[in-house]
């Protein structure tokens, strides 16, 4: 994901990319960590053969600096259908010269094909202030997102809260296109936003 250097002014503008890219970065890395021999044909039930309490997981660069930090309370794999859910998720993105990125959940399920992540509960995704100041901390809340990472899209049709320093935006759903850079609420969008100082 490119770093974004120009001032937010719109949210079309880094939504997208941050939201979509980080999430995609999310369901990319799962596959990674958690590889399954692919789906039983034998009927067998939707049960977990595996748990795994406390789980933390920590992706390193090429100079030993933490990129991905993924922990959650517990962790269930199912080898019917390879699904692997996650109690409490939390993903922390860390990347030089990016403000750090953070999704929280109270549940998260990645789809055995690994080309479906589905947040729910209490989803959180927090962007941190950029270190020079030009971007503000900005935060998306709701309870449902589903990610397409092959589509790079992002959607829900849930209530959503996106504030940020100039205000606060609520729609009801939402569809985010990191191909077409595009973000749109669905319906009964409201909320607050101050202009912002033009420069002289």
């Amino acid at each position: 994901m490119p770093t974004l250097r120009r001032t937010f002014d719109r949210l079309v503008g880094w939504l997208p990319v941050l939201l979509l890219g980080s999430l995609a970065a999310l369901t990319y890395w799962l596959d990674a960590q958690v590889q399954d021999p692919g789906p039983r044909r034998d009927g067998a039930r939707h049960e977990p053969d595996l748990f795994a309490d406390g789980v933390r997981a920590v992706e390193l660069d090429a100079d030993g600096r933490p990129t991905h930090t993924l922990s959650a309370s517990r962790a269930r794999h199912y080898p019917d259908d390879g699904t692997v859910e996650f109690d409490r998720p939390r993903l922390l993105l860390e990347r030089p010269g990016e403000p750090r990125f953070t999704i929280e959940a109270a549940r998260a399920r990645v789809s055995g094909d690994r080309e479906n992540a589905y947040f729910e509960g209490d989803v959180r995704a927090t962007r941190e202030a950029s270190r020079g100041g030009d971007e503000g901390r900005v935060s998306l809340r709701t309870e449902f997102l589903h990610v397409i990472p092959k589509e790079q899209k992002a959607q829900t049709d849930r209530a959503v809260t996106i504030e940020e320093g100039r205000g606060i935006i609520r729609a009801n759903g939402l569809t985010l296109d990191n191909a077409s850079k595009t973000l749109i609420l669905k319906s009964e969008v409201r909320g607050t936003m101050e202009p912002r100082a033009l420069s002289r």
